[in-house]
């Protein structure tokens, strides 16, 4: 199962100019693993907490989770292409709002 999730991810960054091997991209796909898992905990943890019957205050704003500007839905459930960003807009996303969100994460998380 996992093995054709990073074979897709390794087959997609490959095609990145300056990809010469593998250790050119493992850091950008361990922070898409990082943030694809949190993402997740979050939801889980989530459920978890309205289970109870109590709140849960998310890790990252709504603005900063995977599913808002990684994998954004539409109406329908399906990826809304519109939304998702991609290219140049999803490269200054992360570099000059999610990274710098982190340093405010580390003190959540512990």
């Amino acid at each position: 199962m996992f093995e054709q999730t990073f074979k897709n991810i390794d087959d997609v960054l490959w095609k990145d100019a300056g990809a010469d091997s593998e250790l050119d991209y493992i850091g950008q796909t361990s922070w898409i693993l990082f943030l694809r898992y949190l993402d997740e905990l979050e939801k889980i943890k989530a459920d978890e907490a309205e289970l109870r019957g109590e709140s849960y205050e998310f890790i990252l704003d709504e603005q900063y989770r995977w599913e808002t500007w990684a994998m954004p839905k539409g109406p329908d459930g399906k990826l809304d292409h519109n939304k998702a960003l991609t290219g140049p807009d999803l490269v200054e996303f992360v570099n000059t709002k999610l990274f710098p969100v982190f340093s405010t994460v580390q003190a959540k998380i512990g």
